[in-house]
């Protein structure tokens, strides 16, 4: 008899970050025919078709995952308890629901603080809500059995922030999509600038990321391109996808600063791949990056991709691409010195790449649910009643 599994998180979707890490473990198991309960907000059509998988499927509260929190624990403790009767297990993200069995940790809110944006009623929501993660993280995660993460960066930020003894956590990588995310030769690349509407005949620079707060440390890069583009010979375009709060704001100083022609705006972007494929270059100077997703994508398309050292993925950077390593997310003097380094010779760091490029491709989503599932079953992990 194949036991069952329940996977507990906001949406099983493929939208980006653990959004996609989720609904790769989901499809991954789903795919095996064992029995699959999904506790979610939102579930892709394509794990919907697989008749072994139970969707149970909750409403959000006022369209908010925030106010929703609740309801996902509740339901996803009472599903669990039931499972744990027949011998399944459970997998749950972070604080998102207190079953203490299996947590798969994505991201650290003890360790990400970054600078508030936006007026006086945005600033206190968001530090009301970053003040609940981290009361919640601190007393759920330590709970669990046994916990998962993506990279070296976070357990050790588990580890310090949470207190949880480092045998206890198990490293899994992020897989990719490399079929999609790769190389593109010089037509593809052509044809995809034309439809999005970006130039053909300068360098591209790729910045993917939210821009709801400083995170991502856009306010750094957009600095430095002010610097950098006051050189008549600086002959590279910043191409910018993401949304957030902060979107029109970065629009206005752009425009005031006679740079909407060097600094373009894409909101979102359906066909990601191809657009990091036809760019030169990525560049993300994190505060804080649990992995980055966005970057093992830009390196798998083969583009240089700076991030800042800091950031979970720069872990798995071999010796001879460090200087792609961005030292300080403040710095902007820095991460000029940087860009301009790169545009020296930028052949060079793509050619010191590829083989870092084609070992990150190596490894698919499927690989690393494989493995996610192989360390359920080693670990023997049977359910239990959350303790109150």
């Amino acid at each position: 008899m194949t036991l069952p599994t329940l996977l507990v998180t906001g949406d099983f979707v493929k939208t980006g970050g653990m959004d996609r890490a989720n609904h790769a473990l989901a499809l991954h198991i789903a795919r095996t025919g064992a029995p699959l309960h999904l506790v979610a907000f939102r579930v892709a059509d394509d794990l919907l078709a697989f008749p072994n998988v139970h969707f149970h499927k909750l409403e959000k509260t006022a369209g908010s995952y925030f106010l929703s929190e609740r309801l996902l624990d509740r339901e996803g403790c009472a599903v669990a308890k039931q499972l744990a009767a027949q011998g399944g297990r459970t997998l749950v993200n972070g604080s998102n629901c207190t079953w203490p069995e299996f947590n798969w940790v994505h991201h650290v809110h003890h360790a990400d603080i970054p600078p508030l944006a936006g007026g006086v009623l945005r600033r206190a929501k968001v530090a009301i809500q970053r003040a609940k993660y981290r009361r919640d993280e601190k007393r759920i995660v330590p709970r669990a059995k046994y916990v998962i993460t993506t990279c070296e960066r976070t357990k050790n930020d588990i580890v310090h922030h949470l207190g949880v003894p480092a045998e206890r956590i198990k490293v899994i990588f992020m897989g990719v999509d490399g079929h999609l995310f790769k190389p593109a030769d010089r037509t593809q690349r052509e044809a995809t600038r034309r439809e999005m509407g970006l130039p053909l005949d300068r360098p591209i620079a790729a910045f993917v990321g939210a821009l709801g707060d400083r995170r991502k440390g856009f306010d750094t890069l957009f600095s430095a391109w002010e610097q950098l583009c006051k050189d008549p010979a600086w002959d590279v375009d910043l191409a910018v996808v993401g949304r957030g709060m902060e979107l029109p704001n970065w629009q206005k100083r752009a425009a005031d600063a006679g740079l909407a022609e060097r600094v373009r705006f894409l909101g979102f972007v359906k066909d990601l791949p191809a657009f990091l494929s036809s760019c030169d270059l990525h560049v993300l100077p994190s505060r804080y990056e649990g992995y980055s997703l966005a970057t093992q994508e830009a390196l798998a398309c083969g583009i240089p991709a700076f991030i800042t050292v800091t950031a979970g993925i720069a872990d798995r950077y071999p010796e001879n691409v460090r200087d792609l390593l961005v030292q300080d997310p403040n710095d902007v003097a820095g991460l000029v010195a940087q860009m301009r380094a790169w545009r020296r010779n930028p052949e060079d760091a793509a050619r010191r790449l590829a083989p870092f490029s084609e070992k990150i491709r190596g490894h698919s989503w499927d690989d690393m649910a494989r493995e996610i599932v192989a360390h359920m079953d080693a670990m023997g992990c049977q359910g239990k009643a959350p303790v109150a």
